[in-house]
């Protein structure tokens, strides 16, 4: 396909890697005859490193068939994750490499989880914007400090660990946005 053709959210290859397209800038140079040049910004699928291109209008990437399924989390198998199709029932093994920095938001019982598969092969992991975790170790709330929003860290079931309000204590649980790693709310 041509670089002008290429929209937000295609997947492509260059240069033997596999990307996701998530901005386009076009630039029209003034001069007459100038060449228009596309710059796109790619992630890494997998993986999510960010790569900047710019092509011209003309230019060729190849573009991929990037399928998404919904499943849910099944266990965990020698460090690997279990995912298990919804409709199908077919079983994904993910990789923690592959899983990366989402592997603190995978519980049980959560849906919304889509594995990307290119080729019959899962290339990646989405999950959902939000989602449940329960705090396992927190400090107590300090009495007589309430005149202050403050926060502490709390760790989380899966591992990961947030900021949270004083008021939240050991066992509750709470909301975390996936996207930036924050406390969202109780649950």
């Amino acid at each position: 396909m041509k670089a002008s053709d290429v929209k937000k959210g295609n997947v492509v290859e260059h240069e033997g890697t596999v990307y996701q397209v998530r901005d386009i800038e076009r630039s029209s140079p003034s001069a007459r005859g100038g060449n228009v040049t596309f710059r796109f910004t790619l992630y890494t699928i997998p993986g999510g490193r960010k790569f900047d291109l710019s092509l011209r209008a003309d230019d060729e990437l190849q573009e991929m068939d990037l399928v998404r399924r919904a499943a849910n989390f099944s266990y965990m198998d020698d460090g690997a994750f279990v995912f298990m199709d919804a409709e199908d029932y077919t079983q994904y093994l993910l990789s923690p490499a592959l899983v990366g920095d989402n592997a603190g938001y995978i519980v049980e019982g959560v849906e919304g989880y889509y594995v990307q598969l290119i080729d019959d092969a899962p290339v990646g992991l989405q999950v959902p914007s939000s989602v449940i975790l329960t705090v396992i170790d927190t400090a107590p709330e300090m009495k007589g400090s309430s005149a202050t929003k403050r926060n502490k860290p709390a760790k989380l079931n899966t591992g990961i660990e947030v900021q949270v309000p004083e008021y939240i204590s050991n066992d509750e649980k709470v909301w975390v946005n996936t996207l930036t790693g924050e406390f969202a709310g109780r649950a």
